[in-house]
């Protein structure tokens, strides 16, 4: 299936309040080809579902992204997972900001200590209007090395020098 994602990613700036407490899935993505810069084809376990996803913006503007997603079943995703080593492992909460609701990925393993946020939105006129949540950083949308792609195989001590840019503190959930 295809579909025109609309999204804002921003850099947390502190875990918000008893983000425990809400809705969450462990998820383990995995891109192909493991050789390229920023792979853009991934397969993906969220809870006990499996996907393959071919995901790429739209045109220069990073918030905008073509999707096509199709189910496939545990083995196939056993299977694919041999084949590369472009790996990310996190938890994602479900944050209810207003009347939206905020994907806050807490990174484990390798990329423990980095917390993004996502926030979907239906047009491109409401993410215009859009603001910032009060608990995230900087707004990292059109940043390429925050991308799945690029992100996976990496770990947070790779990441360092450019989140001190931003001033950003590590950040893990107790």
């Amino acid at each position: 299936m295809q579909q025109i994602e609309i999204e804002k990613t921003y850099l947390a700036k502190y875990l918000p309040g008893n983000l425990k407490a809400f809705p969450h899935k462990e998820i383990i993505d995995i891109y192909f080809p493991a050789e390229v810069h920023h792979p853009t084809l991934r397969i993906r376990q969220s809870g006990d579902k499996f996907q393959i996803t071919k995901k790429w913006p739209t045109g220069d503007d990073h918030s905008q992204h073509i999707e096509h997603n199709a189910d496939i079943t545990k083995e196939e995703f056993e299977a694919l997972a041999k084949a590369s080593n472009r790996r990310i492992h996190k938890n994602r909460y479900y944050y209810p900001i207003g009347e939206k609701t905020a994907e806050v990925d807490v990174f484990l393993e390798k990329l423990e200590g980095l917390v993004v946020v996502d926030v979907e939105f239906d047009s491109a006129e409401e993410l215009s209007k859009s603001t910032m949540p009060e608990f995230c950083l900087v707004d990292v949308t059109q940043d390429e090395w925050l991308a799945g792609g690029v992100l996976s195989g990496k770990s947070y001590f790779d990441l360092e020098e450019i989140l001190a840019k931003y001033h950003y503190q590590k950040l893990v959930i107790p």
